[in-house]
């Protein structure tokens, strides 16, 4: 049996913990940041932030840079903790690729009255696949957690890996 694939991102931010983890739960906020890719543009989000809900956000890609054709790719999550402002955990398939899930947490620790840290960990599972998408998937959280500080709290504290 081989050994789960797991992602640990972090990033500190300047603003309070229950501004930084209310972002995620917030779909005009999230939608700004959330599984946003640079070439992309999110065409829908949807969430229903308690313990059994969940999120759906689709974002519309091309198919290449500079290519006109375009697809959608689709995340969906089920909110399994929600500790308002501490512990977010979800699980996660990206139906674009795969009907796998697989399980990401987020916490926030204050640092101090205006910065906090995230830390999220994505466990990707035990699959051939998951071992594939590794690198890709680090580098994807470590933009978006750049993009939410971009697009939401603009006065950088600075990053940590």
């Amino acid at each position: 049996m081989s050994s789960p694939v797991i992602i640990h991102v972090a990033h500190r931010y300047s603003a309070p913990a229950e501004r930084v983890f209310d972002a995620w739960l917030n779909p005009a906020q999230a939608s700004r940041f959330l599984f946003r890719t640079r070439t992309g543009n999110v065409m829908q989000c949807m969430i229903t932030p308690e313990v059994g809900g969940g999120f759906t956000v689709t974002d519309r890609r091309p198919t290449a840079d500079g290519d006109e054709s375009v697809f959608d790719v689709v995340h969906m999550g089920k909110y399994l903790e929600i500790e308002r402002p501490r512990r977010l955990v979800f699980d996660l398939t990206v139906l674009t690729y795969t009907e796998d899930t697989t399980r990401v947490t987020v916490e926030v620790t204050p640092i101090g009255p205006q910065s906090c840290e995230l830390t999220l960990t994505h466990d990707m599972g035990t699959p051939d696949q998951a071992r594939a998408a590794e690198e890709n998937s680090r580098k994807g959280w470590t933009t978006m957690l750049q993009l939410m500080e971009r697009e939401l709290f603009p006065r950088r504290i600075g990053i940590s890996l």
